[in-house]
């Protein structure tokens, strides 16, 4: 277990900004992906004794949002905005480029069991084994959503997408 609330702390400042993306990914609403995050955190605050792997922590935290984003659908029903004007947001390092809007229009416009492998292996950089235990999948089932969720990118956007040209 790690020394917290130090460590704990030095977690969350590395791990928030990414969260945050998978979180956009998965709601595409800002505010929405706020809420998420900051629920993750408490979550995680609040269970930080069940962590016994500080290395599992990334994993953990992912597992814990999607978990949230679940709880969301449960409670009511969130506002969407339309992947065609996906809002501006305040974060640093954000990409506004044309391409980085198709992009993101095409990610969003993808099914929820195709996006949700594809936004934790590019964003999270988890391994297919990794996935397949958070998704609650096997490996070949995870292998599979990947290779689905690439070609609807592909011919949603017209050629390689970024993530193939890294495999």
């Amino acid at each position: 277990m790690a020394k917290l609330p130090t460590d704990f702390d030095t977690l969350v400042s590395a791990l928030a900004p990414e969260l945050f993306r998978y979180a956009m990914g998965l709601c595409h609403n800002a505010a929405t992906a706020e809420d998420l995050v900051q629920e993750t955190l408490l979550r995680g605050w609040r269970a930080r004794t069940d962590l016994r792997d500080a290395r599992a922590a990334r994993a953990w935290f992912y597992t814990i949002l999607r978990n949230e984003h679940a709880r969301l659908y449960e409670r009511q029903r969130p506002d969407i905005c339309d992947p065609n004007e996906l809002p501006e947001i305040g974060v640093r390092g954000y990409d506004t480029s044309a391409e980085a809007f198709v992009m993101r229009r095409a990610l969003a416009q993808l099914e929820p069991e195709y996006r949700d492998p594809l936004l934790l292996q590019v964003i999270g950089g988890f391994s297919c084994n990794e996935i397949g235990e958070m998704l609650g999948l096997n490996t070949n089932t995870v292998l599979t959503r990947l290779f689905r969720a690439r070609k609807s990118m592909r011919e949603r956007l017209g050629g390689a997408t970024q993530w193939e040209a890294s495999q």
